[in-house]
């Protein structure tokens, strides 16, 4: 496990990503009534209705989980610089937090934007380091 030492930020921040995850769940299932359901169960698109953005904060986690898993855990195995992987896995929790915050809380969808923007730009700067790291 010495190995993965370096690395010790980068993976708490999986960690924490599963606890957002998890916290957002549960926040995505309140407020739903019979009157703000569509057919399928999901809430009607209604971004004045906070139990709304609550169930499309939730979505919106679990389909960035995928990449940010995937290019952490290759950064953490091909060996990339830790400094910088546990930088960008930090700073990714970080800026998704605000962005559940901002999608939950307001209907700021500039500030949303840049947030999935950075956490965006994290992912990718995994990814790059990755691929430098292999070749």
């Amino acid at each position: 496990m010495e190995a993965f030492a370096a690395y010790s930020h980068a993976i708490t921040s999986l960690a924490l990503w599963a606890l957002l995850i998890t916290v957002l769940g549960g926040f995505s299932t309140r407020g739903r009534t019979a009157e703000n359901r569509c057919d399928c169960g999901k809430p009607k698109r209604n971004y004045g209705d906070p139990w709304y953005r609550s169930e499309r904060a939730f979505m919106n986690a679990v389909e960035t989980s995928g990449p940010f898993v995937a290019a952490t855990v290759a950064a953490i195995l091909i060996g990339a610089s830790p400094f910088w992987v546990n930088l960008f896995a930090s700073a990714f929790i970080v800026v998704r937090g605000a962005m559940a915050f901002f999608h939950i809380r307001t209907t700021n969808q500039a500030a949303r934007s840049m947030c999935f923007a950075a956490g965006l730009f994290c992912i990718l700067a995994l990814i790059l380091m990755t691929i430098i790291a292999a070749f």
